[in-house]
């Protein structure tokens, strides 16, 4: 199995949060104001040593061949310029972010229809939005992947055409800070370097619904990356979940925010933003090719 070739790349040396072994189905309560007799979750965090390698030099050095993909790796790294003002305004964002990330989505993938259904932003607790996770996961699994495109169509025949064709969810990940990111990066894993029974489904349970998605065991060969010093016209996609199941094409990249030890001694805080697409194909629509 071809991986990027770690030893010319720089790299940091961090711990990130898998799931340990677990007899149980692993779940984590969303609101447990909403369910005060669980507990919180039924598995304890696994720190483990790892090394994350800086992705960038692919980029600047490397050939094109060497540059990430979403079907080899499940990411890929894009220049692209934003006319959003206020990412807080989730109107605004909607009305203004979702055309373009629609557009970007589209022109990577060859995806005939990309749907946008919904984003997430992540910044300090003061601004009361979401914090940073700081677990090894993966959005979605062989069974929620599916499970949400029905949720979100409501045609009948429109629903058997998707379902019969190649779907992809691609998370769109951009900071949105005046400066590049400080802290708290974005590790993501090369997709063949995790194998399928690394990937543990996970009871993820809201007040109204329980979703699921997969976390992840550790294995020494599996391996991560990161783009530091992310800045706020460029994307990072991440392909979380691909109907084409051929052994070759990236379906799952696992993902998590960590602590850099490069960070300054008072960073920046770190503000993101994730979009969470589906990107539909035509009939007999071929993997993606990087554009």
């Amino acid at each position: 199995m071809a991986t990027i070739p770690t030893p010319s790349l720089p790299f940091v040396e961090t711990k990130l949060n898998f799931l340990p072994p677990t007899d149980a189905k692993p779940f984590v309560l969303v609101d447990p104001a909403a369910n005060p007799s669980l507990p919180r979750t039924n598995f304890e965090e696994e720190w483990v040593p790892a090394r994350v390698y800086n992705a960038r030099p692919l980029l600047e050095q490397g050939s094109a061949d060497e540059k990430p993909t979403l079907d080899r790796e499940g990411f890929t790294l894009e220049p692209h310029n934003t006319h959003v003002k206020d990412f807080y305004d989730d109107a605004h964002v909607q009305e203004h972010y979702y055309p373009e990330v629609i557009e970007l989505v589209k022109a990577i993938t060859g995806a005939s229809d990309v749907q946008v259904f919904d984003h997430t932003v992540r910044a300090p607790k003061e601004k009361g939005r979401r914090e940073a996770v700081h677990r090894v996961h993966n959005d979605y699994t062989v069974k929620s992947g599916p499970q949400r495109v029905k949720d979100l169509t409501s045609d009948p025949e429109k629903l058997a055409t998707r379902l019969n064709n190649r779907f992809a969810f691609i998370n769109v990940w951009r900071s949105i800070s005046a400066s590049p990111v400080e802290e708290l990066p974005l590790a993501v894993s090369d997709a063949r370097t995790i194998k399928r029974e690394d990937f543990v489904a996970t009871d993820l349970v809201y007040s109204d619904r329980t979703g699921e998605v997969y976390s992840v065991r550790h294995q020494p060969d599996q391996q991560y990356y990161y783009f530091p010093h992310m800045h706020k016209n460029e994307a990072l996609l991440l392909k979380v979940y691909d109907s084409v199941d051929d052994g070759e094409t990236a379906r799952f990249v696992a993902h998590t925010a960590f602590r850099d030890p490069t960070s300054p001694a008072d960073p920046k805080p770190r503000e993101s933003i994730e979009v969470r697409t589906i990107a539909f194909f035509a009939p007999s629509s071929p993997t993606i090719e990087h554009q």
